[in-house]
C-alpha cells in the first residue's frame, strides 16, 4: 500500500514539474508582466478568490497598472488605471464580450446557448433587453414596481390585520423578502389566485432562489450543478414555474418576459423557462443586496436620514401625494423619481462601498492594446478585465474611501456631482457598479428606481430603528467578488412600525 502511494506521489510530482517546465506560458516581448501561479490550471485563482482586492493591489505594486494572471486556465489581463478604462473601451472591435457572458449563462442556468452565432437567437437579443428595460418600457416597469411594493408593504384593509407596535426582523432578510416578491410580480405578473395563496407560492420560490443563488459563484467558476443536488433541484423548480403554460396563468406579464418568449422561438418550453430564470436571477441577485446597503447606510447616518426624509417629503408634496395607510397608494412618475439627487447619492455611495464587479472582454484576435500607460500585445482568446472596486476605494479619487458619505455625489448646489479626478486628470469613468460599454447592465436604470422607490416607501410609511444602539457595519461576503454587489456576511436586526398617518 505504501509502495503504491509512493509511486502515485512521484507520478504527481513529475506531472507538476512537467507542467512547470512545458505548460507555463512564457511572456513575449511587448506583453504585460505575467503571473502564472504555481498550481496547474488554477494558476492564481486561489489567491485571487481569497481576497481579489488585496491580490490585485499587491500585483499593482509589483508590476504596475497592467499585468496578466492565469485564472482557471484563462489568461486575464487586468487594467487597473481608471484613466485607461476609456481607452480599453475604444478597442471594441477586437473584443467579443458575448462569448464569456453567454457561455457562463448557459452553464449556470442550464439553457442552450443564446449567443446569436450559435443559431438559437438573433442578433437582436441585446437590443431586446434595452428596448424592454428602458424608455417607455421603463415607465411601465417602474409604475408596476411601485404598485407591487405597496401591495406588500402596506397593511391589508381592516382593523383586525393591524401590525403590532414594532416588528423586529433581520434587515437583509426583510429586503430580500420584499424586493423578491415585488420584483417577481413586476416581471412575471400576478397569479389569478388570491393574494395569500400567491404570497405563499412566491415565498416558496424565494426559498428555491436562495438555495440556487448560494452556489452561483461555484457555477461561474465552472463546477457542474449536479454536484449540488439541492441547488439543482431548486433551479429546476424555479424554471418549472416559468414555463409558458405557467406564465399563461398570470396577469400583467412584463414586456420583457413576453418579448423574450417570442424571441427564443427556436428553443423548447423548458429552454425558454431557463432563460427566463436567467432574467429572474439578473433582476434580483444584485438589486437585493444593493437595497440592503442603501437602507442600512442611510439609517446609520443621521445626516443621511434627515436629508433623505426632507427630499422625500418635498417630492411628495410637490407631486400632490398624500401619505396614508388607508388612502390611495403613493405614485411618482419617472421625472419626479429622477429629480431626487439625495437618494441618488445615497444609493451610489452604498454601491461604491459594496460592489465588486468584474468587467470582462475576450480578445477575438491578436492585437495591440494602446493605454494611458503604454501599449501591450494581447493574444487571441485572452481576457481583458477591469475591476472597478480598485477605483471605488482609491483614496486619491474618493478621500477617506471606506467611510460612507451620503453627499459624496452631490455638488455644492445639492445637484449631482460628476467631476472626479485621478492624477490631476478628470475621469470619464469614476463609478462602475453596473459594468461598462457594451457589457453595461441594461436593467441598471430600473434597478436604481426600484431601490429608490423602496427607500421612499420605507421613509414614508415606517418608523425605523436598529435593535442595537451602536450597530457595526457587517463585513462584505467576499465569496461573490466579481459578480456584482456583495451581500453582508451577517444580518442586522432592525425594528419597524407603521407611522400614525
Amino acid at each position: 500500500m505504501m509502495t503504491m502511494s509512493l509511486i502515485w506521489g512521484v507520478v504527481i510530482a513529475m506531472c507538476c514539474c512537467l507542467w512547470l517546465i512545458l505548460g507555463m506560458r512564457r511572456r513575449r516581448v511587448g506583453e504585460p508582466p505575467l503571473e502564472n501561479g504555481l498550481t496547474p490550471y488554477l494558476g492564481c485563482a486561489l489567491q485571487f478568490g481569497a481576497n481579489p482586492l488585496e491580490f490585485l493591489r499587491a500585483n499593482q505594486r509589483k508590476h504596475g497598472s497592467v499585468f496578466t494572471c492565469r485564472l482557471m486556465g484563462n489568461y486575464v489581463h487586468f487594467i487597473t488605471n481608471p484613466l485607461s478604462y476609456q481607452k480599453v473601451l475604444c478597442h471594441g472591435k477586437y473584443f467579443d464580450w458575448k462569448k464569456f457572458h453567454f457561455t457562463t449563462s448557459a452553464k449556470a442556468f442550464g439553457h442552450k446557448s443564446i449567443d446569436p452565432s450559435d443559431g438559437n437567437t438573433t442578433d437582436n437579443i441585446s437590443k431586446a433587453f434595452v428596448k424592454t428595460l428602458q424608455g417607455d418600457a421603463l415607465n411601465a416597469l417602474t409604475e408596476a414596481m411601485m404598485e407591487n411594493l405597496q401591495l406588500i408593504m402596506r397593511p391589508p384593509a381592516g382593523p383586525e390585520s393591524k401590525m403590532p407596535a414594532w416588528a423586529t426582523e433581520g434587515m437583509y432578510a426583510f429586503c430580500y423578502r420584499v424586493m423578491f416578491e415585488a420584483g417577481y410580480l413586476t416581471l412575471f405578473g400576478r397569479d389569478l389566485m388570491g393574494q395569500d395563496a400567491q404570497r405563499a407560492l412566491i415565498l416558496n420560490k424565494l426559498d428555491n432562489f436562495k438555495e440556487f443563488d448560494k452556489i452561483f459563484p461555484a457555477l461561474v467558476a465552472g463546477l457542474p450543478i449536479h454536484v449540488f443536488k439541492s441547488a439543482h433541484h431548486a433551479r429546476e423548480k424555479l424554471a418549472e414555474g416559468l414555463r409558458h403554460e405557467s406564465l399563461g396563468k398570470r396577469d400583467h406579464l412584463s414586456e420583457l418576459v413576453r418579448f423574450l418568449n417570442d424571441l427564443l422561438s427556436t428553443l423548447d418550453d423548458m429552454e425558454k423557462a431557463k432563460t427566463q430564470l436567467a432574467v429572474l436571477w439578473a433582476s434580483q441577485a444584485n438589486t437585493i443586496p444593493a437595497t440592503f446597503w442603501s437602507l442600512f447606510q442611510m439609517m446609520r447616518s443621521p445626516e443621511a436620514m434627515k436629508a433623505a426624509t426632507e427630499e422625500v417629503n418635498k417630492t411628495l408634496e410637490n407631486a400632490g401625494q398624500n401619505v396614508s395607510l388607508e388612502g390611495k397608494p403613493i405614485c411618482l412618475n419617472q421625472m419626479q423619481l429622477n429629480d431626487m439627487p439625495v437618494l441618488d447619492s445615497i444609493i451610489k455611495e452604498s454601491l461604491r462601498l459594496s460592489s465588486a464587479s468584474l468587467n470582462i472582454r475576450t480578445a477575438k484576435e491578436d492585437f495591440t492594446l494602446h493605454l494611458q500607460d503604454g501599449s501591450y500585445n494581447i493574444r487571441k482568446d485572452d481576457i481583458i478585465a477591469l475591476y472597478p472596486q480598485l477605483m471605488h476605494l482609491d483614496p486619491e479619487i474618493y478621500p477617506d474611501p471606506l467611510t460612507f458619505k451620503y453627499d459624496r455625489y452631490l455638488d455644492e448646489h445639492g445637484k449631482t456631482k460628476t467631476t472626479f479626478y485621478s492624477n490631476g486628470l478628470k475621469l470619464k469613468y469614476y463609478y462602475m457598479p453596473f459594468g461598462s460599454g457594451a457589457t453595461i447592465c441594461p436593467g441598471r436604470l430600473f434597478a436604481v428606481q426600484e431601490i429608490k422607490q423602496f427607500l421612499i416607501l420605507m421613509l414614508s410609511y415606517f418608523e425605523l430603528q436598529f435593535v442595537e444602539d451602536h450597530v457595526k457595519c457587517p463585513p462584505l461576503d467576499q465569496s461573490r467578488a466579481g459578480l456584482g454587489v456583495l451581500p453582508p456576511l451577517n444580518d442586522i436586526e432592525f425594528k419597524y412600525k407603521f407611522k400614525c398617518l
